[in-house]
């Protein structure tokens, strides 16, 4: 499958952090950062994800500013309108230019008892709205222990992808939960052997096409000291940065792997 077609994609979630005012000021600095390093952004594609009140404040910085970042949401509703409090519609973030939006998260999986049912609804919701999902699917360590690397995240994605037409745009994270914030990341190797299975269960779903073109990010304790370890991998095509991107100078020397360390 050929590697070169697929750009590599950094993708910041900021989870529950960064008020408005305090984003703003981040994208800023992530974006001089980046600027002073003279970053060709054509080589990798920088996303960030916003809580919802901060993506409208975000969306127009980059756009006055002319600043080459994709803007996501880290959720959406599985309903288009209605009598849903607190939900937030797909086609109102497509509206905010939204590119991405995350689904399945673990910590929604966790926190929030999404299932793969829900988390397949939300992926055709994204769909129907334009949005390119970040399908997130990992094992947790008791997973890991009864079922080996793979099993989970290749069953959470057959599920997802259930009934996602072959043209589909999609973005796939494999992030083991055990690895999320622990400082403990998965060994490249380890990282490689589950994109390759989730390459896998894309092209028996969609097709290989669908399969050479479509990325898979790795997530779970990922810094600028790691990063080009796991971007040496062929089947990883990018990374899904918590905690780090909420520093701007870290996330920026994670987003120039290619130049601080080669690969």
């Amino acid at each position: 499958m050929a590697v070169a077609a697929r750009t590599p994609l950094i993708a910041g979630n900021w989870k529950m952090n960064l008020d408005h005012l305090q984003a703003v000021a981040f994208v800023q600095k992530l974006h001089w950062t980046l600027k002073d390093a003279k970053h060709e952004s054509e080589s990798v594609e920088t996303a960030v994800f916003p809580p919802f009140t901060d993506i409208r404040s975000v969306q127009t910085l980059i756009d006055a500013d002319k600043i080459p970042f994709a803007l996501g949401a880290q959720d959406l509703s599985v309903h288009d309108s209605g009598a849903y409090t607190g939900e937030v519609s797909g086609a109102f973030l497509a509206k905010l230019d939204a590119t991405y939006v995350i689904i399945g998260h673990s910590e929604r999986r966790e926190y929030h008892a999404e299932s793969d049912a829900v988390v397949a609804a939300k992926v055709k919701a994204a769909l129907k709205h334009g949005l390119v999902p970040v399908i997130c699917v990992g094992e947790t360590a008791a997973d890991l222990e009864e079922h080996g690397a793979s099993a989970v995240p290749v069953s959470q994605l057959e599920a997802a992808l259930e009934g996602v037409p072959a043209s589909a745009d999609i973005v796939v994270a494999y992030e083991p939960v055990w690895a999320i914030g622990s400082g403990q990341a998965a060994t490249p190797q380890q990282a490689q052997d589950v994109c390759a299975a989730l390459r896998g269960v894309i092209a028996k779903v969609l097709g290989d096409e669908a399969a050479a073109r479509t990325r898979i990010l790795y997530g779970g304790s990922v810094k600028s000291a790691n990063i080009a370890s796991f971007m040496r991998e062929p089947d990883v095509d990018g990374a899904l940065v918590g905690g780090a991107s909420l520093d701007a100078n870290e996330f920026a020397a994670i987003i120039r792997f290619e130049k601080h360390v080669g690969v």
